[in-house]
Protein backbone atom coordinates (compact mmCIF):
# COMPACT_ATOMS: atom_id res chain seq x y z
CA UNK A 1 0.00 0.00 0.00
CA UNK A 2 1.38 3.37 -1.02
CA UNK A 3 1.14 5.81 1.84
CA UNK A 4 2.79 8.33 4.10
CA UNK A 5 2.37 7.79 7.82
CA UNK A 6 2.74 10.70 10.25
CA UNK A 7 3.60 10.30 13.91
CA UNK A 8 5.26 12.12 16.78
CA UNK A 9 2.70 14.75 17.70
CA UNK A 10 1.48 15.42 21.20
CA UNK A 11 0.98 17.93 23.97
CA UNK A 12 4.04 19.97 24.91
CA UNK A 13 4.68 23.04 27.02
CA UNK A 14 5.90 26.29 25.44
CA UNK A 15 9.63 26.06 24.87
CA UNK A 16 9.49 22.30 24.49
CA UNK A 17 10.45 20.08 21.59
CA UNK A 18 8.91 17.38 19.43
CA UNK A 19 10.10 15.35 16.47
CA UNK A 20 7.56 14.48 13.82
CA UNK A 21 8.03 11.59 11.41
CA UNK A 22 6.81 11.06 7.87
CA UNK A 23 7.40 7.43 6.91
CA UNK A 24 6.82 6.29 3.35
CA UNK A 25 5.67 2.81 2.44
CA UNK A 26 4.95 1.29 -0.94
CA UNK A 27 7.32 3.73 -2.64
CA UNK A 28 10.69 5.34 -1.99
CA UNK A 29 11.19 8.99 -1.20
CA UNK A 30 14.08 9.16 -3.67
CA UNK A 31 13.58 11.86 -6.26
CA UNK A 32 10.82 13.60 -4.34
CA UNK A 33 10.18 16.85 -2.56
CA UNK A 34 8.71 16.28 0.87
CA UNK A 35 6.97 19.10 2.69
CA UNK A 36 5.38 19.61 6.07
CA UNK A 37 2.12 21.49 6.25
CA UNK A 38 0.44 22.89 9.32
CA UNK A 39 -3.19 23.76 9.82
CA UNK A 40 -3.92 25.79 12.93
CA UNK A 41 -7.45 25.96 14.34
CA UNK A 42 -9.59 28.25 12.22
CA UNK A 43 -6.80 28.91 9.72
CA UNK A 44 -5.87 27.69 6.27
CA UNK A 45 -3.27 25.00 5.75
CA UNK A 46 0.24 26.41 5.48
CA UNK A 47 3.36 24.85 4.01
CA UNK A 48 6.08 25.40 6.60
CA UNK A 49 9.10 23.40 5.46
CA UNK A 50 10.35 21.30 2.56
CA UNK A 51 13.29 19.09 1.69
CA UNK A 52 14.44 17.63 -1.58
CA UNK A 53 15.58 14.00 -1.38
CA UNK A 54 17.45 14.65 -4.64
CA UNK A 55 19.78 17.48 -3.64
CA UNK A 56 18.99 17.82 0.10
CA UNK A 57 17.93 21.43 -0.33
CA UNK A 58 15.62 22.74 2.40
CA UNK A 59 13.41 25.74 2.95
CA UNK A 60 11.34 27.16 5.82
CA UNK A 61 8.76 29.82 6.40
CA UNK A 62 10.13 32.69 8.51
CA UNK A 63 7.96 31.81 11.52
CA UNK A 64 9.75 28.48 12.04
CA UNK A 65 13.21 29.21 10.65
CA UNK A 66 15.86 28.64 13.28
CA UNK A 67 13.50 26.58 15.44
CA UNK A 68 12.49 23.72 13.13
CA UNK A 69 14.80 21.43 11.17
CA UNK A 70 13.70 19.10 8.39
CA UNK A 71 15.82 16.08 7.51
CA UNK A 72 15.65 13.12 5.19
CA UNK A 73 16.80 9.60 6.14
CA UNK A 74 16.91 7.67 2.89
CA UNK A 75 17.84 4.41 4.65
CA UNK A 76 14.64 4.58 6.70
CA UNK A 77 12.58 6.11 3.88
CA UNK A 78 11.48 8.72 6.40
CA UNK A 79 11.51 12.49 6.71
CA UNK A 80 11.66 14.15 10.11
CA UNK A 81 10.68 17.56 11.40
CA UNK A 82 12.56 18.42 14.57
CA UNK A 83 10.70 21.22 16.32
CA UNK A 84 12.28 23.17 19.17
CA UNK A 85 11.31 26.23 21.22
CA UNK A 86 7.68 25.51 20.48
CA UNK A 87 5.16 28.31 20.85
CA UNK A 88 1.40 28.36 21.27
CA UNK A 89 1.12 29.53 17.65
CA UNK A 90 2.69 26.26 16.52
CA UNK A 91 -0.43 24.39 17.61
CA UNK A 92 -2.16 22.59 14.78
CA UNK A 93 -2.39 19.45 12.69
CA UNK A 94 0.84 18.65 10.89
CA UNK A 95 0.81 16.64 7.68
CA UNK A 96 3.56 15.72 5.27
CA UNK A 97 3.19 15.45 1.52
CA UNK A 98 5.40 14.22 -1.32
CA UNK A 99 5.77 15.50 -4.88
CA UNK A 100 8.08 14.51 -7.69
CA UNK A 101 11.35 16.42 -7.99
CA UNK A 102 11.40 19.03 -10.74
CA UNK A 103 14.37 19.19 -13.07
CA UNK A 104 15.70 22.11 -15.08
CA UNK A 105 15.98 21.64 -18.83
CA UNK A 106 19.76 21.38 -18.83
CA UNK A 107 22.38 18.81 -19.71
CA UNK A 108 22.93 17.01 -17.48
CA UNK A 109 19.50 17.49 -15.87
CA UNK A 110 19.71 19.56 -12.71
CA UNK A 111 17.28 19.12 -9.85
CA UNK A 112 15.51 22.33 -8.89
CA UNK A 113 15.84 22.96 -5.14
CA UNK A 114 12.71 22.82 -3.06
CA UNK A 115 11.17 26.11 -2.03
CA UNK A 116 8.12 26.99 0.01
CA UNK A 117 5.08 27.61 -2.14
CA UNK A 118 6.60 26.29 -5.33
CA UNK A 119 3.98 23.61 -5.82
CA UNK A 120 0.22 23.97 -6.09
CA UNK A 121 -1.89 21.52 -4.13
CA UNK A 122 -2.50 19.29 -7.14
CA UNK A 123 1.25 18.59 -7.47
CA UNK A 124 1.41 16.83 -4.12
CA UNK A 125 0.98 13.15 -4.95
CA UNK A 126 0.92 11.59 -1.51
CA UNK A 127 -0.32 12.92 1.82
CA UNK A 128 0.11 11.74 5.38
CA UNK A 129 -2.87 11.43 7.68
CA UNK A 130 -1.68 14.19 10.00
CA UNK A 131 -0.58 14.36 13.61
CA UNK A 132 -1.83 16.82 16.24
CA UNK A 133 0.63 19.15 17.95
CA UNK A 134 -0.66 21.14 20.91
CA UNK A 135 1.56 23.67 22.64
CA UNK A 136 0.05 24.74 25.93
CA UNK A 137 1.03 25.35 29.51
Amino acid sequence: QVQLVNSGGGLVQPGGSLRLSCAASGFTLDDHYIAWFRQAPGKEREEISCVSSTDNSTDYVPSVKGRFAISNDNAKNTVYLQMTDLKADDTGVYRCAAAYTEYAASLPPRAIPCSIGRYDDDMWVYWGQGTQVTVSA
